[in-house]
């Protein structure tokens, strides 16, 4: 049985150009195996420029890793159009592929004949959407993060063997997307004037309940969990599955540990176990999703 490949998500969080240059240089000596590039949360955010991105992925290319272009998930304008077109175009023409987080990036790719990745956003819930986008080029898809096991077990026995299949198996998990900015308001700042106060709160901005419980976490336009997912103890179900990639979500400390888990569990074909002290801050682990319990919740074996 083949090994499975390791991924690690596009970076959610506004990081310093210095530190998200920092990260992937460390990620270069990850046993990871496929990195995922580009601003998906907010297009405001431009510490990298266009010429980084793709300057910064040509490097994890020479490193041996496979990398892919990441495509906005909320496109909110002209210009987000515009960009999505740079990205796929420029993608196209250095030889990386794309992922496509909404449906006018699929579109663009289909009418180039680009093969892309089809993103967690694409809401796939049945093999027969599946099998209409792998018409359209997807060679690889991510189920929605909602999605039981049960479900992803039903579409993996009807889908086509020529499309993998990718699951996020840590990480917060990216549970909406608002044209409002969450963060921004917290600090009671206009969107467009926000001050890009993401940028103290790299692993995002926890949010309780009004009797202290920390319920979610705030990054911008987008609402995260506040849990960490954790799928490890499925690896084995996982693999059994066919499952071909398992995709760790950034986070600003202890990553290594994380990829390190991870590695010797594939290796080992057995349970991955992270310890506590990797993960994020404030956040628990959770697994409910995968029984078809509330996301929140935590199963253990």
């Amino acid at each position: 049985m083949n090994q499975q490949k390791i991924s690690l998500a596009p970076l959610a969080y506004f990081w310093s150009k210095a530190d998200t240059l920092a990260f992937y240089v460390d990620a270069m000596n990850w046993p990871v195996d496929i990195v995922y590039l580009g601003e998906v949360v907010c297009s405001r955010r431009h510490l990298l420029k266009f010429e980084d991105w793709f300057s910064l992925a040509q490097e994890l290319r020479d490193a041996g890793k496979t990398v892919v272009m990441s495509t906005q998930t909320l496109i909110e304008s002209e210009p987000d159009r515009r960009a999505m077109h740079r990205l796929i175009e420029r993608a196209a023409a250095d030889g990386f592929q794309v992922e496509a987080n909404d449906f006018s990036a699929v579109r663009v790719l289909s009418q180039l004949k680009q093969n892309f990745i089809a993103g967690p956003h694409l809401n796939i819930y049945h093999a027969d959407t599946l099998a209409w986008l792998a018409g359209l080029g997807a060679s690889r898809f991510l189920p929605p993060l909602e999605m039981p096991g049960i479900d992803l077990a039903a579409i993996q026995k009807e889908k086509s063997a020529t499309v993998e299949t990718e699951v996020q198996v840590w990480g917060r998990m990216a549970l909406a997307f608002s044209a409002r900015c969450f963060t921004a308001r917290h600090h009671r700042l206009h969107k467009d004037s926000c001050e890009f106060r993401c940028d103290a709160h790299p692993d995002g901005l926890p949010l309780a309940t009004r009797d202290g419980k920390i319920f979610l976490n705030l990054n911008g336009i987008q609402t995260q969990s506040a849990s960490c997912v954790d799928l490890g103890e499925q690896l084995p179900e996982l693999l059994k599955m066919g499952v071909e990639v398992l995709r760790l979500q950034p986070q600003s400390q202890h990553m290594a540990q994380v990829v390190a888990a991870f590695d010797a569990a594939r290796i080992a074909q057995a349970v991955a176990q992270v310890p506590d002290s990797a993960l994020p801050a404030a956040a628990g682990r959770s697994n409910g999703y995968w029984f078809g319990e509330p996301g929140m919740q935590w199963q253990a074996a």
